[in-house]
């Protein structure tokens, strides 16, 4: 079997999770880790056991031994990093959003194609079984009526939390939206088989002011006491939107990084003439089904019952929870199956994610912005 050298660029949150995911696949070699300094880096290489570290990123895209670049940076770093990868004929993993605008997202989709490689990016809630039963369910049903959800969390509930997302030079002009907002369209797009053509949001900055030691908190971690600076923040932590899909069809869903109790909350349903259908990431191998004429069910995850994309990524019996890292590396798989595959578009597994879809998502969530700032008016998705 030949072997697939990675190397990831941005030892934050995610990191992890993503060497954990390409250790499972059996065939990938985590090569290599770079972060913003050479101290910083090997102090991650050393906790994730990689044997190589550096300070710069672009010397790991130069190592003749990784062929597959996975980009966690923040989002301002998204741009250079993919298209120092893609000069390089690398195929790559990048985080969302895909960039901070839609035209880096055009110009970073554009190289993808050119250079001819693997581009994925990770809306990794599509690597849950239930969610592709689920759009399964959906394409054979008799059309779509509604779909509402919702994204919410409370890891910036504390003003003591302060993250780069909540710095536009870094995270770009929005936080929420950009961060988890962009999941849950994604989501509704892939669900649904159907594309949102116009939104109208309504954005808060619900904590206008937060309280930071300099240095910027991972995702998730706790803040520490020592003496802090205040910092007035712009970008949205509350957002809700009312959007168009094609063929005229309605939706509502609401986005918060600030709401108690609320860890990683995903909500994603979907009502047709006939049934209803709802997925819930905290409850992510159950399916609800509801119905007007009859008793309400369930669906569980269970290779007995669910079928097509959802059979593949299902893989461990009936009553034997699959999770997010599951979920994650279900993604992993696909992207390294087109990697195998040479990058070739024909290739690409239908479920994964590509930079056509980051870019689209970037367009979604400028609409989105735009919406608030003229007034909370109705704005048209372009792309």
């Amino acid at each position: 079997m030949k072997r697939i050298g990675m190397g990831l660029i941005g030892p934050g949150f995610v990191a992890a999770h993503h060497i954990d995911a390409v250790r499972r696949l059996g065939d990938v070699d985590v090569v290599a880790i770079a972060g913003s300094s050479e101290a910083g880096a090997q102090r991650k290489a050393k906790e994730y056991k990689v044997d190589r570290a550096y300070g710069d990123y672009k010397a790991l895209i130069a190592d003749p031994d990784v062929q597959v670049i996975h980009n966690t940076t923040p989002n301002y770093m998204h741009l250079p990093v993919v298209m120092a990868a893609l000069a390089a004929g690398k195929h790559v993993v990048s985080d969302k959003p895909l960039a901070l605008t839609p035209e880096e997202a055009r110009t970073m989709r554009d190289a993808a194609l050119k250079a001819g490689v693997a581009h994925t990016v990770t809306f990794n809630y599509r690597g849950n079984p239930l969610v592709q039963q689920m759009r399964e369910m959906v394409a054979a049903g008799e059309g779509v009526n509604f779909v509402r959800g919702f994204y919410l969390q409370d890891w910036m509930t504390d003003p003591n939390v302060y993250s780069w997302r909540s710095d536009t030079a870094k995270g770009g002009a929005t936080s929420a939206l950009g961060d988890i907002g962009s999941h849950w369209c994604d989501l509704a797009e892939h669900v649904s088989g159907l594309k949102i053509e116009s939104v109208l949001a309504d954005l808060a900055t619900v904590i206008p002011v937060r309280y930071t030691t300099g240095a910027s908190a991972e995702a998730f971690a706790k803040g520490s006491s020592a003496n802090r600076t205040a910092v007035n923040v712009t970008s949205e932590d509350l957002a809700t939107v009312l959007v168009r899909f094609e063929g005229g069809v309605k939706g509502t869903f609401t986005v918060g990084q600030i709401l108690p109790g609320h860890k990683n909350d995903v909500e994603l349903e979907i009502n047709s003439k006939k049934v209803s259908l709802k997925w819930r990431q905290e409850q992510q191998n159950e399916l609800w089904i509801g119905r007007h004429d009859a008793p309400n069910g369930t669906l569980m995850k269970d290779p007995g019952l669910v079928s097509g994309e959802a059979l593949r990524y299902t893989h461990l019996p009936g009553g034997h929870q699959e999770a997010w890292a599951d979920a994650f590396c279900n993604l992993m798989r696909d992207a390294y199956d087109w990697v195998r595959a040479g990058g070739a578009m024909e290739a690409k597994p239908v479920p994964l994610p590509s930079f056509e879809d980051g870019y689209r998502s970037n367009c979604v969530i400028a609409a989105m912005l735009r919406s608030h700032a003229r007034g909370n008016i109705w704005e048209k998705v372009t792309t």
